[in-house]
């Protein structure tokens, strides 16, 4: 006899609110009773799944810990615990949270990153002095952001390839459980390393950017709205074991050879897209589409 069991993903509390999204997980005992797991992820962005058995009986959970799992949007296939053919059918407690972005990231602190403007263009850039209103009312302990200074209306560009989390305009509605952050005016994606990038001072065509898409690095998603022509660019990741927000320090690309360091205020930068860089996260194909070169 199959069972089902149809389990609702608690909510976690990231930075003071939460950040609710609702998965469907699955567990349904085969003819022999082996447990087969799998999950539904009803929102149109991965999200990543956290599965902690406390207790665990006639059975072994054989997954690398912590489990971290990206759900894509629709059916995932998860694992499936065996039983113990001498013993009983599977039995356990487990608990379940899920991450907007990766809570345990192996980041790349050296990754190269495009500074988010305009190829060619001179740029200077400007040390952040409080990220205010990201996190509604809540002071962040740690965090880190990059200040470009351009003119309103110059394009943004993707600095790496990444799928539209969120796309927010002059004000913010619906339920705050599913907002990434606070801010208005912005542009967030999730990168495939599980970070999150947001874009802030950003206006954007709903009619070219959803939720949802796919972007690529050095593809515009926007124009400054600001009228002092500030952009400012976070990346950050959920923390599976701090329960805070991580912040990561980018190192942006300053040449056509792709070299990169962190941005200094007090050095002027020219923009570089480097197809080199551009193309190493694309597939083949994806170079062939989107590079002149290829």
């Amino acid at each position: 006899m199959i069972h089902k069991i149809l389990l609702l993903l608690n909510f976690i509390f990231m930075a003071g609110i939460s950040m609710a999204q609702y998965v469907e997980v699955q567990a349904n005992y085969n003819s022999v009773g082996d447990c087969i797991f799998s999950a539904s992820n009803n929102a149109k962005v991965p999200m990543y799944l956290h599965i902690n058995f406390a207790d665990i009986e006639n059975t072994t959970f054989n997954e690398p810990l912590p489990y971290i799992k990206k759900v894509a949007p629709g059916f995932n296939s998860l694992f499936t615990l065996q039983r113990d053919l001498d013993a009983g059918i599977p039995r356990f407690n487990y608990d379940i949270e899920t991450f907007r972005s990766n809570p345990t990231a192996d980041v790349d602190l050296n990754f190269p990153y495009l500074i988010p403007l305009k190829e060619g263009k001179n740029v200077s850039v400007f040390d952040v002095k409080n990220i205010d209103g990201f996190w509604g009312k809540e002071t962040l302990e740690s965090w880190f952001a990059t200040g470009f200074k351009a003119e309103p209306g110059d394009a943004v560009f993707a600095s790496r390839n990444g799928v539209v989390a969120e796309v927010v305009g002059d004000s913010r509605t619906g339920d705050s459980r599913y907002w990434y952050h606070t801010w208005t005016k912005s542009i967030t994606l999730l990168h495939d390393d599980g970070t999150l990038i947001c874009y802030n001072g950003v206006q954007f065509d709903p009619e070219q950017l959803v939720v949802g898409q796919k972007v690529f690095a050095g593809q515009k998603i926007g124009e400054i709205i600001n009228d002092s022509g500030e952009l400012v660019v976070l990346i950050f990741h959920d923390s599976l074991f701090t329960k805070k927000l991580a912040f990561v320090i980018p190192q942006f690309v300053i040449n056509n050879s792709g070299d990169a360091e962190i941005m200094n205020s007090l050095k002027p930068y020219k923009v570089f897209h480097p197809e080199l860089i551009r193309g190493m996260e694309m597939t083949k194909r994806e170079k062939r589409k989107f590079l002149k070169n290829n």
